[in-house]
């Protein structure tokens, strides 16, 4: 019987340390998944901050690339550089707004 008890003993110990490395293990396939989870949110914001800048510049390229007569831009000595003045003034404010908030 007393062998017995110590094999019960032992088994019972091979049982906790069974379940404190499955706790380990858990925790540490946590903290990965979590990592992966900032990684992938460290992506999406620069992707959300490129797509945000480039949204306003798509629309204004895509306005005068209508081939309207009635714009009075297009018969203008310096509309084609106020166009790209524009362009350039709205991304480099754009920049500068979201370094101010850190999120480029």
């Amino acid at each position: 019987m007393k062998y017995f008890f110590e094999i019960q003993d032992l088994c019972l110990t091979l049982i906790d340390n069974c379940d404190m490395i499955l706790s380990s293990l858990e925790s540490a396939s946590n903290l990965f998944f979590s990592v992966q989870g900032h990684r992938m949110n460290q992506v999406m914001k620069t992707l959300t901050v490129v797509a945000t800048i480039f949204i306003p510049l798509t629309f204004i390229t895509g306005v005068y690339g209508m081939n309207f007569l009635n714009m009075p831009e297009l018969q203008w000595k310096f509309g084609y550089l106020l166009i790209w003045l524009v362009i350039i003034s709205v991304f480099l404010c754009m920049i500068i707004y979201f370094r101010k908030k850190r999120w480029f």
